[in-house]
C-alpha cells in the first residue's frame, strides 16, 4: 500500500509552506546529497528492474502519483520515469529496509509488452552477467532505442 503525502483532507497542490513535508519522509536516513537509493522490482515475475535515486520531493510524489519519479542526478531535476519513453512504473507498493537507507518500490512496468525499464531498450537494466571473468549480455533488446525516446 502507497502511503499518504498529504493529510486526508488536504490538497498536495497546496504551497510547501502550508503543506509540509509527510512526517515519514523523516522515516529515511538520506545521503549526504539527500538522496536515496531507490530498487524497482516487478511484482509479477519479481524482476529487479533498475535501481535509481530519490530526493524527499521525489519520494513524496511517487506516493501521491503512485507511478515513481526519481531524481535524475544527470539532469538535475525530477524524473517521472516513462515523460519520455511511455514506460511509466505503477507503483504498488513502497518499502523502506532495516538500516531505512533503501527504498524498495514493487511496481508494473508499463507501456510495452514485455516491460521496458532500462533506456537501452532492454526489460531490466541488469543484462549483463559475469561469465568466465567477463561480462556477457545475457538479455535482449525488446525494442531499439532510437524508436523510443522522443
Amino acid at each position: 500500500m502507497i502511503p499518504s503525502a498529504a493529510p486526508a483532507g488536504t490538497s498536495s497542490s497546496s504551497s510547501p509552506a502550508a503543506n509540509p513535508a509527510p512526517g515519514w519522509l523523516d522515516g529515511v536516513r538520506w545521503n549526504a546529497d539527500g538522496l536515496v537509493p531507490v530498487i524497482a522490482q516487478e511484482e509479477g515475475s519479481k524482476d529487479v528492474l533498475m535501481v535509481a535515486w530519490m530526493n524527499r520531493e521525489a519520494l513524496a510524489a511517487t506516493a501521491v502519483r503512485g507511478e515513481a519519479v526519481y531524481w535524475s542526478r544527470s539532469r538535475g531535476r525530477l524524473w517521472h520515469k516513462g515523460e519520455e519513453s511511455g514506460h511509466i512504473q505503477r507503483v504498488h507498493e513502497i518499502r523502506l529496509d532495516c538500516d531505512q537507507d533503501v527504498v524498495l518500490l514493487t511496481v508494473t512496468q508499463l507501456g510495452h509488452q514485455p516491460g521496458i525499464a532500462c533506456h537501452t531498450g532492454r526489460h531490466s537494466c541488469f543484462f549483463s552477467r559475469l561469465e568466465g571473468g567477463q561480462w556477457q549480455t545475457v538479455e535482449p533488446v525488446l525494442k531499439d532505442p532510437e524508436h523510443i525516446y522522443r
